[in-house]
């Protein structure tokens, strides 16, 4: 990732964790939660985040932004069959937990995100003002 990547986007792990200390349900939560793997990509017009989220179902997937972050949480939806119980669980079910610090040259009103074979694609726009722009020279 760039410099000028890193600074659109800041992705917050122990910042997250850090903010919530003396609150033992959300330290916990965050404790089972599995951080995605996300790619982020930039081209003129903004930036474009690509997350693992396998097994996460449309419905069980939460994406917020407040001010100027950005958090992206899913829950892995497992089955039971019908007609049995468990007696021993090893394999919890997944969940996926990411925030980011997103730039406020960034466009979070604009946000689109699509959720395909399991990768969550969120592209978010540049404000007009921050997209480069060809300047044209007169000739006189």
């Amino acid at each position: 990732m760039t410099q000028q990547q890193q600074q659109q986007v800041a992705t917050t792990t122990g910042a997250a964790a850090a903010n919530t200390r003396g609150n033992s349900a959300v330290e916990q939560d965050l404790q089972h939660s599995v951080l995605p793997a996300v790619d982020v990509f930039e081209n003129p017009h903004g930036i474009t985040l690509l997350a693992d989220m396998p097994g996460v179902p449309r419905e069980h997937l939460d994406i917020k932004v407040e001010g100027e972050s950005l958090l992206i949480e899913g829950t892995v939806q497992t089955r039971m069959p019908e007609g049995l119980e468990a007696v021993h669980a090893e394999v919890r079910v997944p969940r996926y937990r990411r925030s980011f610090v997103l730039s406020r040259e960034l466009d979070t009103a604009g946000i689109q995100a699509q959720l395909k074979d399991g990768v969550l694609s969120l592209h978010i726009p540049k404000k007009a003002h921050a997209q480069a722009r060809k300047i044209p020279v007169a000739i006189h």
